[in-house]
């Protein structure tokens, strides 16, 4: 339990450092993200980039582990 939480620490850490260029990809804004906007409301929802992180984390974890 130690070890993860020093893992996804040290991850948590290498995000915030990378943040500039990581906000430049354009996850949350790709074809099939479903983006309401009306009078008053709008809706996100990144359903395309969640499917895109899902099978990117599912690799790693695969890769890891093996």
């Amino acid at each position: 339990m130690r070890q993860l939480l020093i893992i996804l620490g040290v991850i948590l850490l290498l995000a915030g450092l990378a943040w500039p260029w990581l906000s430049k990809l354009p996850l949350g804004r790709l074809p099939g993200d479903v983006n309401v906007v009306r009078e008053g409301f709008s809706f996100h929802f990144p359903i395309v980039t969640c499917i895109v992180v899902s099978i990117v984390v599912s690799f790693l974890v695969w890769w890891f582990r093996r």
